[in-house]
């Protein structure tokens, strides 16, 4: 290579220019290298390089750099090179671009002049280092080559690109938006709530930051050398081609790009396709630009761009579109080796995370949503601005010509004027590629007009397309979309100026939507082509559609193209991707782009893409909606809204994310048309049907978007979209019916976007109401231009700093055209008084608006007067919010004045001058409006504030209350305050908290009860500390009312008042003495001041409470307190806690009469009581002559204190009730409290438990019976003695509960030696005291030795049961029940030693006692029976089947004395009477003795029919047997063969039972044939049996025998059936007949109703279930006449109604023996239920009543009240299921009131839930055992009055509460009344609302609490 000469001047020059530079260079390098410098330069001048060595000083240094740069100036051009290439070897840190252009200029240090050659002397001194030179000076040339080969490069990619360029691109006239820095979070995709409207709005973050401010790119890219910088934009906004642009400029060494730099551009589009690891070399000479040298040219490339990486540009273009993801390294990394191979994505993070060419220039352009992968790895961001209307028009203008021949320029015209009146072209193109498909779409339209014209558009056309005329002023000013550039703001003439013709108005059809613009810009794309022969113009489809139809197959191949490059992801074809006739027909007609890539390998081919992602995008939305490969699933896998909050974990795609416009847009009806042709080839009935169906299920998925209540803004946003798209107003109305308020936050809002909201908002009409809140979102103002098309906008909201008084400006000017506008909220804004002005202007114009928020702005006083006032302008104003506007007292003034001329303002707040609200009142009528009220806190006013205040406050109208808190204010202002208070007109009061800090203060306050006659009540509360001081002062409301007919209130709690304090507070209340209420609590007054408090209540005569809780009162105010008590008629009741040091409440009546038998109450809890206290209190208290309740509970008390109140306690004769509940003593003493009942007659009752409730009681004389419970204590058998030898000395007891105590046998052995000569009437409670089978046996034992015991029930099990019943008289029958207690064999000896010793005993019971069969069978043989007999009942899981036969057998061949013996289930039932003897058969060879049994059964026991064979030999020997009974069994056919054989040998056998569990007609007939041999029997049971007609005919033989039949649930023919009720006429001795269930035909039934004519011995008739029609009903009643000795009958659900019941009332007068009838579920009327009760009255006999699950009401219940008191025999009564109110609720009390042989009752669902009046009638029911009062909705009151009643029901077993609305504080007062109520067991309590936690607690308190389901 030949070396050029860089010329003389030029060196000398280039140093002149970099000598500052130079100089800076240098003053950086050691002084070393400055004297090596020295040293080079030429002698004679004057270098004192000796003297440089010895000294070093900085500022020496500097002035020799000086010189030698200044000597250079004008020195030799030799010498000037022979010096840089020195400096460039020596120094360091040189800058790169300086170093290459100082390298240039110097040459090789041969390359001088001859004559400049220095001296010889000097030469060797001038030449740098020759090997340094050979390697740097040939690097640098290599670099230079390359450059130019990519200038080269550039200029030529620039030149393909440019071609066919509409429109000149200059970065300085491309507009970016600079970004604020990163801050983004990666948060989550929400709206801010509701809750979030109040607070200020928060700045945007949603996308990445906002547009601080905007300049040209040009400017943008300057200083970005060195740097990250990120240009971002759109798909379609011209990033690559800008790119190309920029290395175009930088070719030619222009732009902001050195050109000594190396530019390197690359695409992630083509980086996509290196799948492989490759090296920095590799990547920029194999896939950017190849050196045209061999491997030392790319050595020393590389090696200068290593060494210089500082002077290489990368331009990255289309992050968007790059697979992988780039990371940031988050901790410094090392450096990575750019010779090692590395993933594509590795090496671009490298250059970003500067681990790579460190101190380079990287520019990255992507979309905005990638933006984020770079955060914290760039140093500047941009956004590229969309056009504006001025640059949108005049690319319309170069796109048609307009320079050019006037046929084009009037299609240029036309275009504009068609572009800015269609919304949605208009917003496509403010991106320069989409304006270039715009303007394709309009050259085709307008085409099109011109050949055909209007008249040619056919109906189809017409749908989904909108004509327009031409835009107006305002709308082409939203042409500046957000995102766009400001300034162009004067809108495009429309008149045809600015040159052009004037055109008459086209009749052009627009597309409506952005659909069907894309469909239109296809079908333009399509007639590019023209290859294709002439259209057939005999086709029937509409022009539009014909394009489609001629080019299906190629758009079906394309589409499918489309869809598979969605589907992965692809955006670049090979020509290998693509079929070779649609690559050349999708090039023919511009729906591709070529592009040129390398491959893997380096080779550069040609690609092809769409025109724009949205062509691709649209293509692929046609394909799922015309091809059935895309599935359903697949369809909703891409069906989704998009967001426009981005954040990190999004997942990136390179699509722009409209497919699911498109979807949405092609399933319209509008397009269905289209869809057709391009889905089929005949586009026919099936065809369409399956468009149809595709299009349908779009919609489904859609309206489920709409009924979904988890999106967010942006995605609502995106659904109006999506909706608008459809045309579906009836989609967009479900839109808004679940969004009343559309919510938007921190996104940019486009014109676009206010027209997708404007058509769901508007689908509603006049029938609905919408709200609109914007906060935070990023909007021009001409966006506010196109609000108003939303028409039915109610709520209207604006929230963001950004918003001024140029917004509040426009938004005033559309303000009026919302007529349906309500409430407006412009808040965190930037308004001020300008601002205020114009919105107040334009609010005036809107008459019906309710709600106006200007918070947070900047309004000050002048704003919020301008807001004032058009308060009497707007009369349905409701409220209006000014807050935090930095205003004044000035302002709130003004508000309180405007309250004269605006009588509806209800209310203003005012919050230190920050919240500042007016709240108003809609009620016209003034009389009805309730009083204003004002709020004025927080506010720090000096005297003449406050008298400035004042005044103003004095000509308000009347207030009711007046808010003056947190003032802080001093005595003086306080009295500047009480001198004007009279004159306000306040009706409620006056709230002062926080204003008044001094007991000085509080006097001045005091004085307000007697000056101010209206002044009632007075709160003072000085100390409060967190909360401030609370002062309140409340009105009569009356003011003309005088003072002594008024009662007042003073409360000067928490105030540090002394006792000498009381004195200056008595003499400001003057003669004030009408105190009601006094409150002194929480003082320091002492003993001294309650002694000065106690001494003025006589003066205080209408006092009726006194608080002095917690003023350090002593064990001496106490006694103080209780003289008072004495002394004082009108002091009720005095409340003391800790020892007075605490509460000390004193309760007054109003009547001062001296009554003794009005209760007074002195109550001290939670107090450590001492002995001498408890004497000094109690003997004092002993002189009150007026009943007296004394409370001690919750206190702590010595057995030497107790003892001290037994003595008194004689003395105390008004002592009525002692409280010791939850109260601290021994067990020791208790039992002194127990020997109350000793020390005084008058002891009626003694209930002690440790922590819980514990009472002594007293009668007013002498006590007749008395109780006592002693529970859970550590009662043990030492202490059992005392308390027996007490026990002794007492009355008579009517119950002992001893339970929960420590007794074990030893105590319980004690007690029951004591036990006869114990007077005790009810029962003994011994439950949990650890007791074993001794101890059972010992309280057993007391059936011997006691006379008065009546039974014992004891479990030694979980329940840990054990009772003694007594009875007051004795030689009752006595019984015994264990359960649950583990017996063995001699424990069952010796209770039947007891049964001996017992003649009583008549009736034991034992369950799950784990016994044996052996043990059984032994205690039935030890039995020895009195002459009363015995029954035994034994339950153990064991007895069944096999084992119960073989027990039953053993029992009979045990004991002779058994007469009825019967297993049910798995209890063995024995009844037991002393035998009378039998002899044996004498027949017989071996005689075996005769068994008495006359009754045996076997039921429902897993009896087996080969099981009876077991029982024939016990059952032969039974000749007395009368009844068998094998029910619920399964015999089958074998056991009734088995039985059949033993009826001959039964020969007094009248009963036979065999209930049936299976359907086996065989068993029927075989017995029936047996049934016909057997003379006897008389009474037969055969329910749920299969009858054949052989069995029916065979039994119908035998019926004329029977007294008794049950054939319920029977099945059988009809045939069969209608034999066996013709039969039933036979039967004239038949007393019960049961045909429960039965199906009965029309012919059955009428032959059932003769038989019943014939029959006139029935006693008992059982009918449920036979019959619903009415004929038959009447039939049937009718025949029953006859039957006068009726006792029982049951007629359920025969829906008998009314005409039913009259005639069943007809025949009640005759059945005068009646004891039981039910008549439930039969729809009985309360009309005819009040009949029929009337009817019941001649049945005295009656016992049970049951009619539940009809229609009853009031009306039967006071028929009820009247009639079941005469009826004393009701036993059961159920009337569950009907609908009794509250007024029969209280008619049935009055009747069960009456019935005191009422055992059960059933009130479930009765239709109302106040049954308190029925609770508290089970009263007067001793016999009552099982009450039902469930799904009734009761609440605690109902609990409550149970749990009065229970200890009064002693009989009651069970109570049914469940699913009603019982609380954990009625079930506590259950637990507590439990605790007298031994005999109850159950009470339900399931669906209560009683959380799972406390019914699990409640339940271990006590078990009987059932609160589960079963």
């Amino acid at each position: 290579m030949d070396e050029i000469d860089p010329g003389e001047e030029n060196v000398n020059f280039v140093l002149a220019q970099e000598s500052s530079e130079l100089f800076h260079v240098l003053s950086s390098q050691s002084p070393a290298v400055i004297m090596d410098l020295c040293q080079m330069m030429p002698s004679g001048v004057g270098w004192n390089v000796d003297y440089l060595a010895l000294s070093s000083s900085s500022a020496e240094l500097t002035e020799l750099i000086k010189a030698m740069l200044e000597y250079l100036r004008v020195a030799n051009p030799a010498e000037c090179r022979s010096f840089l290439q020195s400096m460039c070897m020596l120094c360091e840190n040189i800058p790169m671009r300086l170093e290459a252009r100082l390298m240039s200029v110097a040459g090789y240090a041969n390359h001088v002049c001859d004559s400049s050659r220095p001296s010889a002397a000097n030469e060797e001194l001038l030449s740098p280092p020759s090997e340094q030179q050979l390697i740097k000076r040939p690097r640098i040339d290599h670099w230079e080559q390359y450059i130019a080969a990519v200038k080269s490069l550039l200029l030529k990619r620039w030149e393909r690109l440019s071609d066919g360029l509409v429109k000149e691109v200059q970065l300085e006239n491309v507009w970016v938006g600079l970004r604020m820095a990163s801050r983004v979070r990666d948060r989550p995709d929400q709206t801010p709530g509701p809750a979030d409207r109040g607070s200020r709005t928060p700045e945007p973050d949603g996308d990445f930051g906002s547009l601080e401010s905007k300049v040209t790119l040009e400017t943008f890219l300057q200083g970005c050398t060195g740097k990250v910088t990120v240009v971002i934009g759109q798909a379609g906004s011209g990033k690559t081609l800008l790119m190309s642009c920029l290395g175009q400029q930088w070719a030619r060494g222009l732009g902001p790009i050195p050109s000594s730099y190396l530019f390197i551009l690359l695409e992630f589009r083509q980086l996509n396709l290196l799948s492989g690891p490759l090296s920095l070399s590799e990547l920029l000479f194999r896939h950017y630009l190849p050196p045209n040298g061999g491997d030392d040219q790319k050595r020393a490339i590389v090696d200068y761009l290593l060494s210089n990486p500082e002077q290489s540009c990368w331009v990255l273009d289309g992050y968007d579109e790059f697979y992988s993801k780039l990371t940031k390294q988050e901790v410094k990394q090392e450096p990575l080796d750019p010779e090692n191979p590395l993933p594509v994505a590795d090496l671009i993070s490298g250059l970003l995370n500067r681990q790579l060419l460190p101190g380079c220039t990287v520019l990255i352009t992507c979309r905005v949503r990638d933006v984020l992968d770079l955060e914290g790895m760039s140093d500047k961001v941009g956004q590229l601005l969309g056009w504006d209307y001025h640059e949108i028009k005049e690319y319309v203008d170069n796109f048609f010509g307009v320079k050019g021949d006037s046929a084009n320029r009037a299609l240029g015209v036309q275009a504009v004027d068609l572009l800015l009146s269609s919304r949605h072209l208009l917003a496509m193109s403010y991106l320069p590629a989409l304006c270039d498909i715009c303007c394709v779409c309009l050259k085709h339209l307008l085409l099109e007009d011109k050949k055909g014209g209007p008249k040619e558009q056919s109906r189809e056309e017409d749908r989904g397309s909108e004509t327009r005329p031409k835009a107006t002023e305002k709308e082409l000013k939203g042409v500046q979309i957000a995102g766009g550039r400001a300034g162009g703001s004067e809108g495009i003439k429309t008149d045809g100026t600015n040159g052009r013709a004037h055109l008459p108005p086209t009749l052009i059809q627009i597309p409506s939507t952005l659909t069907q613009v894309y469909l239109t810009v296809l079908i333009a794309f399509l007639r590019r082509d023209h290859d294709r022969g002439k259209i057939d113009k005999t086709t029937k489809h509409p022009k539009r559609l014909i394009a489609l139809s001629q080019y299906r197959s190629e758009l079906c191949k394309l589409s499918q193209l489309a869809w598979r490059g969605l589907e992965e992801s692809k955006i670049l074809f090979l020509k290998e991707d693509i079929p070779q006739d649609v690559l050349e027909f999708s090039v023919r007609t511009g729906l591709f782009s070529q592009v040129e890539v390398r491959l893997e390998d380096g080779m550069l081919v040609n690609a092809y893409c769409f025109t724009h992602l949205t062509i691709q995008e649209f293509l692929a939305a046609i394909r799922i909606m015309t091809s059935s490969d895309v599935s359903d699933m697949q369809l909703k896998k891409r069906f989704s809204l998009k967001t426009r909050w981005t954040t990190k974990s999004d997942q990136r795609t390179v699509f722009t994310d409209s497919l699911h416009l498109y979807v949405c847009g092609l399933a319209s009806q509008h397009c269905t048309p289209a869809l057709v042709q391009l889905a089929g080839a005949s586009g026919g009935a099936r065809v369409q049907s399956w468009v149809q169906k595709r299009q349908g299920l779009v919609l489904k998925l859609l309206n489920n978007l709409c009924h979904s209540n988890t999106l967010t803004g942006p995605k609502i946003l995106e659904l109006c979209h999506c909706v608008q798209e459809s045309q579906d107003r009836q989609l967009a109305r479900e839109v808004v019916a679940l969004r009343p308020i559309l919510e938007l936050r921190n996104i940019r809002l486009l014109p676009n976007d206010i027209d997708a909201l404007a058509f769901v908002v508007n689908s509603v009409g006049d029938n609905g109401r919408t709200g609109l809140d914007i906060g935070a979102c990023t909007m021009e103002l001409e966006c506010l231009d196109v609000l108003p098309r939303c028409q039915y906008i109610n709520y209207l909201s604006f929230r963001s700093r950004k918003y001024g008084d140029k917004f509040a400006e426009r938004l005033s000017s559309i303000l009026p055209e919302f007529t349906t506008l309500r409430k407006l909220e412009f808040c965190g804004a930037t308004l001020t008084a300008t601002g205020a002005a114009s919105l107040a202007s334009a609010l005036e114009k809107c008459p019906d608006i309710t709600e106006i928020n200007l918070s947070d702005n900047n309004l000050k006083d002048e704003g919020i007067k301008h807001v004032a006032d058009i308060f009497t302008k707007l009369p349905s104003l409701v409220s209006v919010m000014v807050s935090r506007n930095s205003s004044s007292l000035e302002a709130v003034d003004y508000l309180i004045g405007k309250m004269s001329s605006c009588s509806n303002i209800q209310h203003i707040h005012a919050d230190a001058m920050k919240e500042v609200t007016v709240s108003f009142s809609q009620t016209s009528d003034v009389k009805s409006r309730s009083e204003p009220t004002i709020s004025l806190l927080n506010q720090k006013w000096n005297k003449p504030e406050m008298q400035k205040v004042a005044n103003s406050l004095a000509c308000c109208p009347a207030l009711s209350v007046l808010d003056l808190s947190g003032g802080q204010w001093d005595v003086e202002i306080l009295k500047t305050l009480t001198q004007f208070l009279p004159k306000f007109n306040v009706t409620n009061k006056i709230v002062l908290n926080d204003s008044c800090s001094s007991v000085e203060g509080l006097v001045v306050l005091t004085a307000l009860l007697s000056d101010c006659p209206a002044a009632v009540e007075l709160n003072i509360r000085l100390q409060s500390s967190p909360d401030p001081v609370q002062v309140s002062i409340m009105f009569s409301g009356e003011r003309e009312k005088s003072a002594d007919e008024a009662s007042k209130t003073l409360c000067l709690s928490c105030c540090g008042l002394l006792h000498t304090d009381l004195v200056r507070v008595w003499k400001s209340l003057g003669t004030s003495c009408d105190l009601t209420v006094l409150d002194l609590s929480r003082n320091c007054l002492g003993n001294k001041g309650l002694r000065k408090l106690l001494d003025v209540l006589p003066q205080l005569r209408n006092i009726q409470e006194i608080n002095a809780s917690n003023n350090g009162f002593s064990m001496e105010g106490v006694v103080m307190l209780a003289g008072a008590l004495c002394s004082c008629n009108s002091l009720r009741e005095i409340d003391i806690s800790d020892g007075g040091r605490e509460k000390v409440i004193l309760k007054f009546c109003s009547d001062k009469s001296d009554d003794k038998q009005q209760l007074k109450m002195f109550r001290i809890n939670n107090s450590s009581l001492l002995p001498s206290d408890i004497t000094l209190l109690c003997r004092r208290l002993a002189q009150c002559h007026s009943h007296l309740e004394l409370d001690l509970s919750h206190s702590s008390m010595k057995d030497e204190a107790i003892e001290n109140l037994l003595k008194v306690i004689p003395k105390m004769v008004s002592l009525q009730r002692l409280n010791f509940s939850n109260s601290t003593f021994s067990t020791a003493g208790a039992l002194i409290l127990v020997s109350c009942l000793t020390v005084s007659q008058r002891a009626r009752s003694v209930e002690l438990r440790p922590q819980s409730e514990c009472f002594i009681h007293f009668d007013r004389v002498k006590a007749e019976e008395a109780s006592c419970r002693l529970t859970h204590f550590s009662l043990d058998s030492d202490n059992m003695e005392r308390l027996i030898q007490t026990l002794l000395q007492g009355p008579q007891f009517s119950n002992l509960d001893l339970s929960s105590n420590q007794l074990k046998d030893e105590g319980v052995k004690r007690l029951m030696d004591s036990l006869p000569r114990l007077k005790i009437t009810s029962f003994v409670n011994l439950s949990n005291n650890s007791l074993t089978q001794q101890g059972l046996l010992d309280v057993a034992s007391a059936l011997c030795t006691c006379d008065d015991v009546s039974g014992v029930e004891v479990s030694l099990g979980a329940e840990k049961r054990c009772l003694i019943w007594f009875r007051q008289y004795g030689g009752c029958e006595k019984t015994l029940s264990v359960r649950e207690s583990s017996l063995e064999r001699e424990h069952l000896v010796r209770i039947a030693e007891i049964v001996f010793n017992c003649p009583s005993l008549t009736k034991l019971e034992f369950k799950n006692n784990s016994l044996q069969s052996e043990w059984i069978e032994d205690f039935v043989k030890a039995l020895h029976i009195g002459q009363r007999g015995c029954s035994v009942s034994i339950e153990e899981s064991w007895i069944r089947a096999e084992k119960a036969i073989s027990l039953v057998r053993c029992c009979l061949e045990l004991s002779s004395n058994i007469q009825t013996i019967r297993v049910h289930r798995s209890t063995l039932h024995l009844s037991l009477m002393k035998s009378t003897g039998l002899t044996s058969d004498s027949n017989f060879a071996d005689p075996a003795p005769s068994v008495a049994t006359e009754k045996i059964g076997l039921l429902n026991c897993e009896l087996q029919g080969n099981h009876l064979s077991l029982m024939r030999s016990i059952i032969q020997r039974c000749p007395l047997l009368t009844e068998l009974d094998f029910s619920h069994n399964t015999l089958g056919v074998e056991g009734a063969e088995c039985l059949c054989s033993l009826l001959p040998s039964l020969p007094k056998l009248t009963s036979l039972s065999i209930v049936s569990k299976e359907m086996c007609e065989t068993v029927v007939e075989t017995l029936s044939e047996a049934l016909l041999q057997s003379l006897t029997v008389q009474s037969l049971n055969l329910s749920g049996h299969m009858i054949s007609d052989t069995a029916a005919e065979n039994m119908t033989r035998m019926f004329p025998c029977l007294q008794s039949l049950n054939l319920s649930h029977c099945v059988w023919s009809v045939a069969g059936g209608l034999q066996l009720v013709k039969a039933l006429g036979q039967c004239v001795h038949l007393e019960v007949l049961c045909l429960d269930g039965v199906d009965l035909g029309e012919s059955s039934r009428v032959s059932l109703a003769e038989a019943l004519r014939n029959i006139h011995s029935i006693r008992s008739l059982k009918l449920n279930n036979i019959v619903t029609e009415a004929s038959s009903v009447l039939d049937l009643l009718a025949a029953m006449e006859g039957l006068t000795r009726m006792e029982e009958i049951e007629l359920e659900c025969w829906q008998m109604a009314d005409s039913g019941v009259e005639e069943l009332t007809r025949l009640l007068p005759i059945w005068t023996e009646l004891r039981k009838i039910s008549l439930s579920k039969n729809v009985i009327s309360d009309t005819s239920g009040d009949k029929l009760l009337a009817a019941l009255i001649s049945c005295s006999h009656l016992e049970e009543l049951y009619l539940c699950g009809n229609r009853l009401g009031d009306l039967t219940a006071a028929r009820m009240a009247l009639v079941l008191p005469a009826m004393t025999h009701i036993t059961v009564l159920d009337i569950s299921e009907n609908t009794v109110g509250y007024e029969g609720s209280v008619s049935l009390s009055k009747a069960i009131m009456c019935m005191k042989n009422l055992t059960r009752i059933q009130l479930t669902s009765v239709g109302t839930s106040e049954l308190c009046a029925v609770a508290a009638s089970l009263a007067h029911c001793p016999l009552i055992q099982d009450v039902g009062l469930g799904w009734n909705n009761c609440g605690d009151e109902v609990a409550l009055e149970l749990a009065r009643v229970l200890p009064l029901c002693p009989q009651l077993t069970r109570i049914d509460l469940e699913c009603n609305s019982v609380s954990v504080l009625g079930v506590e007062a259950l637990v507590r009344a439990l605790q007298s109520c031994p005999a109850l067991q159950l009470i339900r309590l399931w669906r209560n609302k009683v959380s799972s936690s406390e019914a699990q607690r409640l339940s271990l308190r006590d078990s009987r609490l059932n609160f589960s389901s079963t």
